[in-house]
């Protein structure tokens, strides 16, 4: 029975599955995204960091789950934001957070989110599949209130662009142009394509309990 180990922890990725009638296995990766960001060259483009750091992830979870690597795939993913040329990734304190809105509002950005599929059988990768998603996000112009409570909040501090779409950001996009699932974290048409190219359909996966 195959299974999907998704190499993440964040609970909006997993309910993206879900809803799409994949209860995954959730392994968390103890990969430090700043370093592997900033081990690579200084022009690296924005689509090879984000798919870079999405295998670090994949692979670091790949090593460590010897219970369903006979037979499973596991998805790495990371999201960025791109705004003016550069790469926005968690803000992490309510201080960088405001600085990104006081760029970001009233105007558009690049949510682009890498992906990375490994096929494992008998404990070791067979079949590897790598992409990336862009999707387009306008926003709005919070009023100065507004953005004090939603920092305040605590959740644009450990997302990248500092701004949910399924959640309370939400309020502040005007509107998306491409794959909402993508901005949520991980896009549902590319990973259907990355699981044809390793071999595996998605009705193989339905309908999984996790444990």
């Amino acid at each position: 029975m195959t299974r999907l180990v998704l190499a993440s922890a964040s609970p909006a990725r997993r309910a993206v599955l879900r809803s799409a009638g994949i209860d995954p296995v959730v392994r968390v990766s103890d990969v430090d995204e700043d370093d592997v960001a900033a081990a690579l060259p200084n022009n690296t483009r924005p689509q090879v960091v984000v798919v870079e750091l999405a295998r670090a992830k994949a692979m670091s979870v790949a090593a460590v789950i010897p219970e369903f690597a006979m037979d499973c795939v596991v998805v790495g993913c990371d999201s960025m934001l791109l705004v003016n040329g550069e790469l926005q990734g968690k803000p992490h304190t309510p201080e960088v957070a405001r600085t990104r809105w006081a760029e970001m509002a009233g105007r558009s950005g690049d949510l682009i989110t890498g992906h990375c599929v490994l096929r494992m059988r008998d404990g070791a990768v067979v079949a590897e599949a790598v992409d990336c998603s862009s999707t387009t996000v306008h926003f709005a112009k919070p009023e100065p209130e507004e953005l004090d409570a939603y920092i305040a909040t605590g959740e644009p501090l450990q997302v990248a662009g500092a701004f949910t779409l399924d959640g309370m950001g939400g309020w502040f996009v005007d509107r998306i142009d491409g794959d909402p699932s993508s901005v949520i974290g991980i896009g549902l048409p590319l990973l259907r394509r990355l699981l044809g190219d390793v071999g595996i359909g998605i009705a193989q996966l339905w309908g999984h309990t996790a444990s």
